[in-house]
């Protein structure tokens, strides 16, 4: 029997399930685009299918409604793969095993993919019922929206006729997001000199953060383990002599690290200084992540980075600004610009170390990228930018902003707060690409999204798509 049977709202819950049994990470969304376009065929719906996976499927406005202005739906095709430490899940070929906790949908010890599967599945139910009243519909579902908006960035949006959309990729119900970030990935990469080792290894363990998006939870204050190893290796080099042969954390650059591993080679006794960094950090992050910890093991390391490397990789990973950079000057409480050390791998060549960098305003992004390349330039290593995507600007006079704010005061007696986001939108790179397009975002609640304590709100999901509902009958 299906987890989610009878749960309302019903078809958006039956889509939702199976679209969780589909391997749909970014990069990884040829099934879920064959699975959207499959759907569309079997109902007799227009769809279109791009080089990139993007996916959009037409339908015609419903009975007396066949000449309304059309109005495009959108939301993307790929989830975060993150998982526990302790998870053997293989993502690319397992389904999501999901769980009911109260009035909450989540995952076993993996993201859940409500972000943005929750907008997928909304989708499919409105296109699957015949009798929902709604204009025509121009369907977007795009591919690696979380690492670089690819999908959206590639669309030939001539394919579109719509002047007005509504994304489905928020997390906070009763919010209208009519402003988001822009962002930039950026890379750092280190060539490496490696050597024979014949010293002592050591492998230090920084685990049990909270982690999280690193856009809508940046200003939370939780730690990132990649970071905390840059500190503590910073720490080592002040009364130590070591040498470094790996160093890992973190798979998305736009997710908060959870967990970080090193291993350095010396013959000194670095126990004690980790031991009381590690007092440390428990102190000062206690409140925000209450389950960190450091350890220490003996290793085993056939070969290490040069003594001039792992200077260098020390140099690099201590001196990476981390968290917000700026707080709003206009709107309270907004992240104006951010950055987020989201990856750090190391092999026999190269280290590399991979940011997720936002800011609501253009040139402040700009700048962030050049200190991170005054940076990479220190320390003699490379430096790269993708997936720049300008700021998402509020539009002052916005009918469909209205028309939503009326529909949701008359339906719940409140008012539908309007907002901007520290977060990257598509809505950004469909506003630059249609001229005159009237846009906003909204969504149900979600939790702790980019983590497997990532939690979609059942309730909230059915307020949020009766909402929407009303909203399609009414404009």
């Amino acid at each position: 029997m299906a987890l989610l049977k009878d749960i309302e709202p019903v078809k958006v819950f039956e889509f939702f399930e199976k679209i969780s049994s589909i391997p749909r990470g970014s990069g990884h969304t040829d099934k879920i685009a064959d699975y959207c376009v499959d759907f569309a065929a079997a109902r007799g719906l227009k769809c279109f299918k791009d080089e990139t996976g993007s996916v959009i499927i037409y339908k015609n406005g419903s009975h007396g409604r066949e000449n309304a202005e059309p109005l495009i739906l959108q939301g993307h095709l790929d989830m975060v793969w993150e998982k526990e430490a302790d998870s053997d899940f293989d993502f690319e070929n397992q389904g999501i095993n999901l769980l009911l906790d109260g009035d909450y949908l989540t995952a076993d010890k993996t993201t859940l993919g409500g972000d943005d599967g929750i907008a997928v599945a909304m989708c499919l139910a409105i296109l699957d019922s015949e009798s929902i009243s709604h204009p025509p519909l121009e369907v977007v579902f795009t591919t690696d929206e979380e690492t670089g908006m690819d999908g959206a960035r590639a669309l030939d949006v001539s394919l579109l006729r719509g002047k007005r959309m509504i994304n489905i990729d928020s997390e906070e119900e009763g919010i209208l997001w009519a402003s988001c970030a822009g962002g930039a990935r950026a890379d750092i990469t280190l060539d490496a000199a490696t050597e024979e080792n014949t010293l002592p290894a050591y492998e230090i363990h920084i685990g049990g953060l909270r982690g999280g998006h690193s856009g809508t939870e940046i200003n939370r204050g939780y730690a990132n383990a990649s970071i905390l190893a840059g500190w503590l290796l910073k720490k080592l080099e002040e009364s130590h002599e070591f040498f470094i042969s790996s160093v890992n954390g973190g798979t998305m650059d736009n997710a908060i690290t959870r967990e970080n591993r090193f291993t350095v080679c010396t013959d000194a006794d670095i126990s004690g200084t980790v031991e009381k960094y590690a007092e440390e950090i428990k102190n000062r992050y206690r409140e925000t992540d209450s389950n960190i910890f450091i350890r220490i093991d003996s290793a085993v390391s056939k070969t290490r980075y040069s003594f001039e490397t792992s200077r260098k990789i020390t140099g690099l990973l201590s001196s990476f600004p981390y968290g917000v950079i700026k707080m709003s000057g206009v709107i309270d409480g907004l992240v104006q610009t951010s950055l987020n050390l989201g990856i750090t791998s190391s092999d026999e060549k190269k280290i590399r170390f991979g940011f997720s960098v936002r800011s609501n305003v253009n040139s402040e992004k700009e700048e962030l990228l050049n200190q991170l390349e005054t940076i990479a330039r220190k320390y003699s290593a490379d430096f790269s930018v993708y997936g720049n995507y300008s700021a998402w600007e509020y539009r002052e006079n916005s009918p469909l902003r209205d028309s939503l704010t009326a529909i949701y005061e008359k339906m719940y007696s409140k008012p539908l707060e309007i907002a901007a986001i520290h977060a990257g939108l598509e809505c950004g790179i469909f506003a630059e690409k249609i001229e005159g397009l009237d846009c906003v975002s909204l969504g149900p609640d979600l939790f702790d999204v980019h983590t497997p304590s990532e939690r979609l709100g059942i309730s909230s999901t059915r307020r949020t798509y009766e909402f929407l509902l009303k909203v399609l009958e009414v404009i």
